[in-house]
């Protein structure tokens, strides 16, 4: 297949591009830095000097690809800002499948979210409803990926990858991140997320991993698929065990939760064949540092 990627020097889509070739694809992507383009040119892609946020421009250069797939790959943890991580699902999105259309294209693998569930006790799978009920904050978060996904499903054929928390080379879990500068004690360390040891449960799916289920998700049928490992854990588990990896202290365990912070299961993309590298973050989080 001729696939188009947007988010392609992202943290999932620099590991997707060569898998993407390596399965035979004809990969294209868009960087708005010619740093970027040479990188997947490196990698064996054709390479678009573009912005996701240039509508026009951005129609022109996937009439140009002419690709079978999009993929929205489009992440933004440069900084914790969650307004400009909400921008990009709604933009990044709508700019992309309206190019999509432009260009004929009727398939797109998207990513998305799975812990943006509502409060429940036990992991959630991709029939939960959002948490549209949720705090201001939040609240915000819910509603961009809702916008992602019903942009998205415009299309005719449209998967929706609900990732875990990223982990892996680049996210803010990476042994050089900001939760474990966090966990270093350095005070400016600032991500969207939490390294207190509570019972607050999460799902977290390696960057490898995150990948492979979008070179898998070409031949799925259209919906919502949780891309997460075997293991939602609280957090007081799996904070000494992140710490151990890095050779850090753990925090000392503190009680309570967040009510919506339940994990997510992946029995779904397990019954489509998807097979995580890391089914569980005890080896993933070992494995951050060969």
């Amino acid at each position: 297949m001729r696939i188009f990627v947007a988010g392609a020097t992202g943290v999932v889509g620099r590991v997707l591009i060569p898998q993407l070739i390596a399965a035979g694809h004809q990969v294209s992507g868009i960087s708005r830095s010619s740093a970027g383009m040479a990188g997947l040119r490196h990698q064996g892609a054709t390479a678009f000097q573009g912005d996701v946020y240039d509508r026009d421009a951005l129609k022109q250069i996937v009439v140009e690809a002419a690709p079978d797939v999009v993929m929205q790959q489009l992440t933004d943890l440069s900084t914790a800002d969650s307004e400009a991580t909400d921008t990009v699902r709604r933009l990044g999105t709508r700019n992309l499948v309206e190019a999509a259309k432009n260009a004929g294209v009727q398939r797109i693998v998207a990513q998305s979210l799975a812990f943006g569930y509502a409060p429940g006790d036990a992991p959630a799978d991709e029939s939960a409803p959002l948490d549209r009920d949720a705090e201001e904050q939040r609240r915000a978060m819910v509603e961009g990926v809702e916008a992602l996904e019903e942009t998205a499903a415009e299309l005719r054929d449209a998967v929706l990858l609900r990732y875990g928390v990223l982990y892996g080379p680049g996210t803010w879990y990476a042994p050089d991140g900001p939760a474990a500068a966090a966990l270093a004690g350095d005070p400016a360390a600032s991500f969207l997320g939490s390294v207190e040891a509570n019972d607050s449960v999460v799902s977290f799916v390696h960057v490898r991993d995150a990948a492979r289920a979008a070179v898998d998700a070409l031949e799925w049928p259209s919906g919502p698929v949780n891309i997460t490992d075997d293991e939602p854990a609280a957090a007081r588990e799996w904070v000494p065990v992140y710490a151990a990896s890095l050779g850090l202290p753990a925090p000392r365990p503190t009680s309570g939760k967040l009510d919506w912070a339940r994990g997510a299961t992946n029995t779904l993309a397990r019954s489509r064949g998807w097979q995580p590298e890391f089914p569980s973050w005890r080896t993933g989080f070992a494995a951050q540092l060969s």
